[in-house]
């Protein structure tokens, strides 16, 4: 089979497409990913074809580093993405004809979903929506930059608002694929309300998350799998750098600090603040710089802290004893995968949901507000993930999050499905019963998963 997957967005939204993609080439398909430039390398170091989606994530975030911050705290963001969105899709249609030459499947990752569906339609192919977040409504609060207090709001409004979000992030999309992608395939608009309208999009959809983080909702459709998170294993190829080693070995377990490519607008600033919360809450830290959210330029005491760029999640985070993190979804996940709790500085986005998720499950205290962190906050917050029962409640999260398997789950109902060839031990029958499918296949008890 050749299948191609869209997707764009930060090394957060591509690196689990990358491992999906990297489960499908091992079961003997050929696969591509289409992308921006930013995550080319990612894909093309998998050993994945890429093919270029136009999109700069990385130079938006850049380019006013107050953006992300801003959308934090109100719904401004959209009107800027919906912007710039206008401007990446231009080319979308031709890259994406190009993307899907010769495909015989489509999976459509996130805000492009509706390019591979576009795409789809035009060619005649089947297509698959992925996302990596909760994008239905149900009794849980919606992956919203919400007051903490509203996300223990009950079912019925969480349900209402998820509704709200549904139709606000589809009037932001709507108007790039309506007059840039579908008129240039030839294809009429979308209607006003396609994604509420029944049969509208003939919806397979995969989520890449997993049930114990966020259980699955009887309501969703049936043709809804929740399958586990999608994590690229890179320990195998990944090398530590020796000072790293030494580092880990001269004195008790570190704290991880690190926020991806989220950035900051005075990143010296918000690292000396960290630095000092260390020292405050007298622990030693790892820190990873990422995109420019942290800063390698201040004076740092090697006793205290080690700076890197970047190390594996899965390598670096079962060495750490806790993480202070953005809380991206990938990172989210990782952490709990490690069996760590964590300390959450939201940025934008989906972030404080997840970090609403953790304090829920007992894994984290209170997210901590970026724009007034302060070293007195951040150190408080960091002895308190420290506590016993924090430790032990992440321990058992993470045992149960290990047992996942999220690429096999994904490749089996690909294999239910018919749209890939093989034999499945899956039965899709109900939305409820068999929307997750754990490694060993057969019903679910979600109260088990859960507790």
């Amino acid at each position: 089979m050749r299948i191609v997957i869209f997707t764009i967005g930060t090394e957060g939204d591509v690196r689990p497409l990358v491992a999906l993609a990297r489960g499908l080439l091992q079961a003997g398909h050929q696969v591509r990913i289409a992308t921006d430039a930013g995550c080319a390398d990612l894909v093309r170091e998998n050993g994945i074809d890429h093919a270029g989606l136009s999109g700069d994530f990385f130079a938006w975030m850049r380019s006013d580093r107050r953006t992300m911050e801003r959308g934090l705290a109100s719904f401004s963001i959209l009107a800027e993405a919906r912007r710039r969105l206008r401007a990446m899709a231009i080319d979308w249609p031709e890259q994406g004809r190009a993307a899907a030459r010769d495909a015989d499947l489509l999976i459509g990752n996130g805000m492009v979903y509706y390019l591979a569906a576009s795409l789809g339609e035009s060619l005649g192919l089947p297509v698959v929506e992925s996302q990596l977040i909760p994008t239905l409504p149900s009794h849980m609060p919606p992956p919203l930059p919400l007051p903490q207090r509203m996300y223990r709001l009950p079912g019925f409004a969480n349900k209402a608002l998820g509704h709200a979000t549904r139709l606000m992030v589809w009037n932001t999309l709507r108007p790039v694929y309506n007059e840039i992608v579908r008129p240039a395939l030839g294809l009429a608009p979308y209607p006003l309300l396609a994604p509420f309208q029944a049969g509208f999009f003939a919806h397979l959809r995969l989520f890449g998350f997993s049930p114990v983080l966020i259980e699955p909702s009887s309501s969703w459709p049936q043709q809804t799998v929740v399958t586990g998170p999608w994590c690229l294993e890179s320990t195998e190829k990944w090398q530590p750098p020796e000072a790293l080693i030494k580092f880990l070995d001269r004195g008790p377990v570190p704290i991880y600090i690190g926020f991806g490519s989220m950035l900051h607008h005075d990143a010296a600033g918000f690292t000396d603040k960290v630095l000092s919360a260390v020292k405050a809450s007298g622990k030693r830290a790892v820190l990873a710089t990422g995109w420019g959210g942290l800063s390698e330029t201040l004076d740092i005491d090697a006793s205290q802290a080690f700076v890197l760029e970047h190390a594996p999640h899965d390598w670096l985070l079962p060495r750490m004893t806790l993480a202070v993190h953005h809380g991206g979804a990938g990172t989210t996940a990782a952490a709990v995968r490690a069996g760590i709790p964590s300390v959450v500085i939201p940025v934008f986005g989906d972030q404080p949901f997840w970090a609403a998720r953790l304090e829920h499950l007992g894994v984290a205290p209170k997210a901590v507000p970026r724009e007034s962190v302060t070293a007195e906050a951040l150190a408080g917050a960091i002895l308190a993930a420290d506590a016993p029962e924090l430790r032990s409640a992440a321990k058992k999260l993470g045992e149960k999050l290990r047992a996942e398997q999220g690429v096999e789950n994904a490749l089996h109902a690909l294999r239910t499905w018919g749209l890939v060839p093989g034999k499945s031990h899956l039965e899709i029958t109900s939305p409820c019963s068999s929307g997750y499918f754990p490694p060993s296949g057969g019903e679910t008890d979600y109260a088990a998963i859960n507790t």
